[in-house]
């Protein structure tokens, strides 16, 4: 789907086509997968702004209570793509600000959709994906999931809003390890910090997710959203994370540096390898 066709999409009821994406909707409960598995779901700009817009249509649809979030195939998402983020031409046109301002637009997007959200997690879950699985209400994992926050080793900060996220659910002290060192951690370990709320053999992440949505659609919409509006509002005052837009400028700033640029080569060198 086409960025200009916001409108459209805010106003019709069929069930929008995206281009990275898939989103259903059955009964009160609905589905938005992460659709590039040849690729481990990764999160390049035009992903970041369909994403947001699925936020934005699911809310147009009263009915739904639950939005479960994954991604297809063997992977949650490999995380950004930094490849797309400096390239005008893929990129809908956006400058490199606007581009690297899209992540943090569409955590604020899924963090605020009213329906109640649970990731369900397999596979790889990298950097940016954390984010967006930090910015749903629940989150399940497969007991072999791996996560990683790679960005300090690329040369790049962790942007899109995601430390104040971080430091909401896991602590200062958990952040700056996690993110500083760049170490993969377990979901076993996520969940210890209380990233998780649980941790599954993968073949019962989904069937566990989907549970969880149907019993929460047994539940009085309207307390719900009461529910996670207040649970929201408190975890803003505790960190921020409304005004970190401006990570953005520290993103594109870091894309353009020399060091930054050769460290990321070294580390992409090294995963290559």
């Amino acid at each position: 789907m086409q960025p200009d066709d916001e409108e459209d999409l805010m106003t019709q009821d069929s069930t929008p086509a995206f281009e990275t994406l898939e989103v259903s909707v059955e009964g009160m409960n609905g589905r938005l997968t992460l659709n590039r598995p040849e690729k481990l779901n990764p999160l390049s700009t035009r992903t970041l702004r369909e994403l947001a817009d699925a936020a934005r249509w699911f809310d147009t649809q009263r009915e739904v209570k639950t939005v479960i979030v994954s991604g297809k195939g063997r992977a949650f998402s490999a995380g950004a793509d930094i490849s797309s983020f400096g390239d005008v031409a893929s990129n809908d046109g956006l400058s490199p600000r606007d581009s690297a301002e899209t992540g943090w637009l569409m955590a604020r997007a899924m963090e605020e959709m009213r329906a109640v959200t649970i990731a369900a997690i397999w596979g790889p879950c990298v950097g940016g994906g954390i984010v967006l699985a930090g910015a749903c209400d629940f989150r399940l994992a497969a007991r072999d999931t791996y996560f990683s926050i790679p960005e300090v080793d690329l040369g790049i900060p962790l942007a899109w809003g995601g430390i104040p996220r971080l430091v909401r659910e896991i602590g200062p002290a958990a952040t700056r390890d996690l993110v500083m060192t760049c170490r993969p951690f377990t979901a076993d370990e996520a969940a210890d910090l209380g990233f998780l709320n649980k941790v599954l053999d993968a073949d019962e992440v989904l069937p566990a997710a989907e549970k969880l949505a149907k019993d929460l659609g047994r539940k009085s919409g309207l307390a719900l959203y009461a529910t996670k509006t207040g649970i929201n509002a408190a975890l803003e005052a505790m960190s921020p994370a409304s005004g970190s837009w401006s990570d953005a400028d520290s993103l594109v700033v870091a894309l353009g540096d020399p060091e930054s640029r050769r460290l990321s080569a070294e580390y992409l060198e090294r995963v290559r390898k």
